[in-house]
């Protein structure tokens, strides 16, 4: 356990309009009969207030609602206290007796996912954001994983503070201030930190994981972060791999998949995209066993074709050095041919059919 940096979270919680919304769902909720244990700040904004220096930064603001969720109706009450909560906040002037839930719903909310199972029992409510910082609630019952890896398996525990203006009157400062307490899910508070502050990658049990963390992965390793353990990670990007192809085995839902995790996560960082995807390109070909041949092919095809067109929507002369990855023409594979010339390439799409060859051309 640590001491969170609370003024620091009271800025970003001030800006957003954080703060008062989250007291105000909360009070919603249990007016509703929705019993709400604890608040907390959950994966990389929390990090960020932990260790701001640790390069990861934040893509939304992730909160966790600690619910009762056991009732017939409660997803359903959930959903409609967090829409009946935006009219509260909306600009001055609006006639809200014509906003409809519907409404609200189209206009605010990107992401609704409701989890029910014997081990899970949650609901996501993805609120968008012109800034680029989405709010994320997740009401939680139950959840089995709470983390990826290491460094994003921090929760902040903000309950001290959604009660300190109801019990002061006096304004938060650097000498006046509630404390607030700082978790790791990883199990170990100390060692994440220190994974944390030495950008280390270490997790436990990838397999566990949708999609196996081989995109937070990848991720990881283009902001520097290393392996803990050269030879343990081996072991554990067949493991990613594995449960990346369970989760995603279509090229159509790859692609998907790919495409929304591009477009969420480099915000500001769009030059780090074709790094990314090079780093997925060689993961994938050094681990991948439990693809067939053509469909291993396939996906290594997208990849490196996702990875052109990202490297042709940046400055080719910011970029030092670069592999790219074109379908050959047919007289290459001639012996008598020795040279070719490097022309413009064309995305490949998913099709149901594979390239058997991919040349290297370096620049």
């Amino acid at each position: 356990m640590a001491i969170a940096n609370a003024e620091a979270l009271k800025y970003k919680w001030d800006r957003k309009t954080l703060k008062p919304y989250t007291s105000v769902v909360r009070s919603r909720l249990e007016h509703k009969g929705i019993t709400v244990h604890n608040v907390r700040l959950n994966g990389s904004a929390a990090s960020h207030v932990l260790h701001q220096d640790s390069g990861l930064g934040y893509k939304d603001l992730d909160l966790i609602f600690m619910v009762d969720l056991k009732q017939p109706d409660a997803f359903q009450v959930v959903k409609h206290a967090v829409l009946d909560c935006l009219l509260d906040f909306l600009p001055l002037g609006v006639n809200k007796e014509k906003i409809t839930p519907m409404t609200l719903k189209e206009a605010y909310v990107q992401k609704l996912v409701k989890v029910c199972t014997e081990s899970d029992r949650w609901s996501l409510i993805s609120l968008s954001n012109n800034n680029g910082k989405n709010m994320e609630l997740k009401f939680v019952d139950t959840l089995r994983r709470q983390f990826e890896f290491s460094v994003d398996s921090f929760q902040i525990l903000l309950d001290s503070l959604l009660m300190f203006n109801q019990c002061s009157d006096k304004t938060m400062s650097q000498s006046f201030h509630p404390s607030v307490t700082g978790e790791s899910m990883y199990g170990d508070f100390e060692e994440a930190m220190d994974h944390l502050r030495n950008k280390t990658i270490a997790t436990r049990n990838p397999e566990e994981i949708r999609g196996g963390g081989l995109l937070k992965y990848c991720n990881l390793l283009v902001r520097g972060f290393k392996p803990k353990s050269e030879v343990d990670m081996k072991t554990m990007q067949r493991y990613m791999c594995s449960r990346y192809f369970i989760d995603f085995p279509d090229i159509r839902e790859q692609l998907r998949k790919l495409r929304c995790y591009l477009q969420d996560h480099f915000v500001g960082m769009e030059d780090k995209r074709y790094d990314c995807l090079m780093t997925l390109h060689h993961v994938v070909n050094e681990s991948t066993v439990c693809l067939m041949g053509h469909e291993r092919r396939q996906t290594l095809a997208l990849i490196a074709s996702l990875a052109v067109q990202a490297l042709s929507e940046q400055s080719v002369q910011a970029v030092p050095s670069f592999t790219c990855y074109y379908q050959p023409a047919p007289f290459i594979s001639d012996g008598n041919y020795n040279s070719y010339y490097f022309t413009p390439v064309q995305t490949v799409m998913p099709c149901s059919h594979s390239y058997q060859t991919w040349l290297p051309c370096c620049n």
